[in-house]
């Protein structure tokens, strides 16, 4: 089983800036895809950042520019830098580890960790 534990959320002005963690731990295998999703209240989940075992990042439209996802394998950490935040960012942030076993293994998530962005 493979845990993800998110930190680094809260309450920040338009215009400020967070940094998101998430540490995986448990029976990881090899380098798994990664990212970050946020869900706002009554809205659906959105994939935001991606980074693949290569290094290869994918950004949501509205994110290009501000955020920025970035990986550190001997940690088995993935990093989520935000910056000039606006209020429509504000949401629960999960990240995920997968899909694992190279596309054939499951997809874990953590339990999210809650960013605030007040106008």
């Amino acid at each position: 089983q493979v845990q993800l534990v998110e930190s680094g959320g809260g309450l920040v002005q338009a215009g400020g800036s967070l940094r998101l963690s998430c540490a995986a731990s448990g029976s990881i295998k090899g380098i798994n895809p990664m990212g970050w999703s946020r869900q706002a209240p009554g809205k659906q989940r959105n994939l935001v950042a991606t980074i693949t075992s290569a290094g290869n990042t994918n950004y949501l439209d509205s994110v290009k520019g501000r955020f920025t996802i970035s990986r550190d394998n001997v940690k088995n950490t993935v990093y989520l830098q935000m910056n000039s935040l606006k209020p429509e960012d504000t949401g629960v942030y999960y990240c995920k580890m997968g899909p694992t076993l190279g596309g054939l293994g499951p997809t874990y998530w953590g339990q999210g960790t809650q960013v605030t962005v007040s106008s």
